[in-house]
C-alpha cells in the first residue's frame, strides 16, 4: 500500500454542509497530484486517496446530474 505525506493537506468542507457539520466530507485539493478526502467525524482514520483525473470525473459527474436521486 502507497503512503501519502499529507502533513501539509488542507482540508476543506464543502459550502453545502449542515450547520451542524454532520455527515460531510472534508477534501484536501493542495495536494500534488492527488486528492484526499476524509469523514470529517473521524479525521484520524485513513483518508481515501484518488488521482486527479479520478477528482475531476467524479465533479464533472456531479455538475451533469449523475449522481441524482
Amino acid at each position: 500500500m502507497r503512503t501519502y505525506d499529507l502533513s501539509t493537506a488542507v482540508w476543506e468542507k464543502s459550502s453545502r454542509s449542515t450547520a451542524s457539520g454532520n455527515n460531510c466530507i472534508e477534501v484536501a485539493l493542495n495536494l500534488p497530484g492527488i486528492v484526499a478526502l476524509r469523514d470529517n467525524e473521524n479525521p484520524d482514520t485513513p483518508p481515501m486517496i484518488v488521482t486527479l483525473a479520478v477528482w475531476d470525473a467524479f465533479v464533472g459527474g456531479a455538475k451533469d446530474g449523475e449522481f441524482d436521486l
